[in-house]
């Protein structure tokens, strides 16, 4: 694909799971749809910032999608050519919860440990 910034992968759990494929997979066609086409997105125009992406802090930033009657997010974080997706969820506050925080957060270090 050319003008392809970024590779598009899911965070892996040591187990083998990958959260945000399937909490993606629990939304509504429409919704995936549209938290894809913003994926897509940052893929071919990083780097990108607001309304559609916002830097949390180093090393981290959100995909800001807005959905049909609610607000998604999906937390990544940039390795060499590869976007990947750690979490994601529905946001239901004006301010990132730090429960989702503290999620992708534990699994940026465990990607940093199994990528070293």
């Amino acid at each position: 694909m050319s003008g392809v910034r970024f590779h598009v992968k899911f965070f892996k759990t040591t187990p083998g799971s990958e959260p945000v494929r399937e909490w993606l997979k629990s939304l509504d066609q429409s919704d995936r749809k549209t938290i894809g086409e913003d994926i897509k997105t940052v893929q071919f125009g990083w780097p990108l910032g607001m309304p559609l992406i916002r830097k949390l802090e180093a090393d981290m930033w959100e995909v800001r999608s807005s959905l049909k009657s609610r607000i998604a997010r999906v937390i990544f974080t940039v390795h060499r050519d590869k976007m990947i997706l750690l979490h994601g969820f529905i946001k239901k506050s004006q301010k990132t919860p730090a429960a989702d925080l503290k999620i992708a957060r534990q699994r940026l270090s465990q990607f940093r440990e199994d990528a070293s």
